[in-house]
């Protein structure tokens, strides 16, 4: 009761909102390229189809089975809060795809191209990742195989899913052909590189470094206008000898922007780098500055 007391309501209900839009992507992603096409990508659902080529059950069932016994895997190796999320984003999979057969019953494939189902698939679920893995959840089956590795071997999640998901496309041999198999592995391969692309996208921050004998002015907009944390390092010119400030701090593109503008706008004089930063650990300067 008392851990049921501190959840946020506001935050809680956007939470069940963002996962349940992930996974309503990944289940278009599903039903009406990876299925119809007859993909084998490396991922659970493609592991249905081969299961259900060989016994017949349907594939939602097939689905649900596997992912339930993932799901322990998750609670016991990556965490309780993993696990409860992915459990519900999971229980959701099945009831979609029941959802579009009965209202959008599918007898080709969309595209009629394998190649272009496959490009398709690879980048709406690789989109539909990136929003569970942001979230602290997945989509089951093979996402938890890849936060494993990830977690375990420190694997970025991209080539975790390329090596969980090639191993998986294997057992297409014994279902479909070589070609068949040959996309799949390629699919595999393009979504890993396609999610670090989302992931890097998203979680990216631009690092900018500030001379300026105008530092003041600079510190002043970066935390009141952007309301963005920045650090002042006191700093020795090679050139004088004179003793100078540098500002650092952490934004995103569109901050960046508004700060050359200002910079342009206010004829400040100042040197300024700035570079991408992909990986980013703690809040300071991810998180908006808040005045006490």
């Amino acid at each position: 009761m008392k851990n049921l007391k501190r959840i946020n309501p506001k935050a809680f209900i956007r939470e069940i909102l963002i996962l349940t839009f992930g996974m309503f992507i990944t289940s278009i992603a599903v039903y009406f390229f990876l299925i119809p096409s007859k993909l084998v990508i490396g991922s659970m659902s493609g592991l249905a189809i081969v299961v259900n080529a060989l016994t017949g059950l349907p594939i939602s069932v097939i689905t649900l089975i596997m992912n339930v016994i993932l799901l322990v895997l998750a609670y016991v190796l990556i965490g309780k809060e993993f696990g409860l999320k992915t459990v519900y984003t999971a229980l959701l999979l099945s009831p979609f795809l029941y959802m579009f057969e009965k209202l959008v019953p599918m007898q080709e494939s969309l595209m009629k191209d394998q190649w272009l189902d496959l490009l398709c698939f690879v980048i709406i679920l690789g989109f539909a990742q990136t929003i569970l893995f942001r979230e602290n959840a997945s989509s089951g089956g093979l996402d938890i195989l890849a936060k494993i590795v990830n977690k375990y071997f420190h694997v970025e999640l991209g080539t975790s899913v390329t090596i969980a998901g090639a191993a998986i496309c294997c057992s297409a041999f014994l279902v479909y052909d070589l070609r068949t198999v040959i996309i799949g592995l390629i699919g595999t391969f393009i979504n890993g590189l396609v999610l670090d692309h989302f992931i890097v996208g998203f979680n990216s921050r631009k690092r900018v470094c500030i001379f300026s004998d105008e530092h003041e002015k600079l510190r002043a907009y970066i935390i009141d206008e952007l309301q963005r944390g920045a650090t002042v390092h006191p700093i020795l010119g090679g050139y004088k000898n004179e003793e100078k400030f540098e500002i650092e701090t952490l934004m995103t593109r569109n901050e960046f922007s508004s700060l050359m503008e200002f910079v342009k706008e206010e004829k400040i004089q100042a040197f300024i780098t700035a570079n991408t930063v992909s990986e980013i650990y703690g809040n300071k300067g991810v998180k908006k500055a808040t005045k006490k």
